[in-house]
């Protein structure tokens, strides 16, 4: 059986746009057959790396000094074969969400390649994850504002040696809602989303079709800023 963590780094966890899109798309992944375990990591107590001399690579390959709620992820991290990043745009992560991230530095074979132009590193041999996916929501208009957010991503993939199955966004993720309530856009979108899950598991790769279904515009870019700007308050 296909096994996939998914980790939210929204700090509204279940309440926010990320779990909105993220909760269809893993139904998509189980209903094609595939165990997926969430975390948020808002939830986990995880530091930041502060390690000064490569613990995880040089003194003890594989593990880190850090004693923190890590622990709880690595044995998950290990068996899995696929990775979500599940994130809104910030500037450009929520600070929970980075620090995962950065202590995923465990997980890497303690050796240095140079491949096409960059050094890279590469996955443990013993470490399943195959693919690390995106999904991430955002409140501005254009797909250009997780540019940031989808090369991380696609960077740890690489540098990871490992295939970036791709980005699945949601500009404008709150206009899937009016009065709590999803429209009939939203339901649509929500549909994708699972569609993409199931995609991403029976294929092993999600459709341009599908993504651009997911990401595509609510309303027009003017009618969004004018909404916006018409909420700042007079100075």
């Amino acid at each position: 059986m296909t096994k996939a963590v998914a980790i939210n780094g929204s700090p509204r966890r279940k309440d926010g746009d990320t779990a909105m899109l993220l909760a269809p798309l893993i139904q998509g992944m189980k209903d094609a057959g595939c165990e997926v375990e969430l975390s948020y990591a808002a939830d986990l107590k995880v530091r930041s790396c502060n390690c000064p001399n490569m613990y995880c690579w040089y003194k003890k390959p594989g593990s880190c000094c850090l004693k923190d709620d890590m622990d709880l992820l690595y044995p998950r991290l290990w068996e899995a074969d696929i990775l979500i990043l599940a994130t809104p745009v910030y500037v450009p992560l929520p600070g929970e969400m980075q620090n995962v991230i950065n202590r995923l530095c465990p997980l890497m074979e303690p050796l240095l390649e140079f491949r096409e132009g960059r050094t890279r590193a590469r996955f443990r041999k013993d470490v399943k994850i195959r693919k690390i996916l995106l999904l991430s929501t955002g409140g501005w208009w254009e797909k250009g504002n997780f540019d940031t957010v989808a090369r991380i991503a696609k960077e740890l993939a690489e540098d990871a040696s490992v295939e970036f199955a791709g980005a699945v966004i949601r500009p404008h993720a709150f206009l899937m809602k009016q009065e709590g309530k999803l429209t009939n856009e939203g339901v649509t979108i929500i549909e994708a989303a699972r569609k993409a899950g199931e995609q991403l598991v029976r294929n092993g790769a999600i459709s341009q079709e599908t993504l651009d279904a997911i990401s595509r515009p609510l309303i027009p870019e003017s009618e969004l800023r004018d909404m916006y700007n018409s909420s700042i308050p007079k100075q």
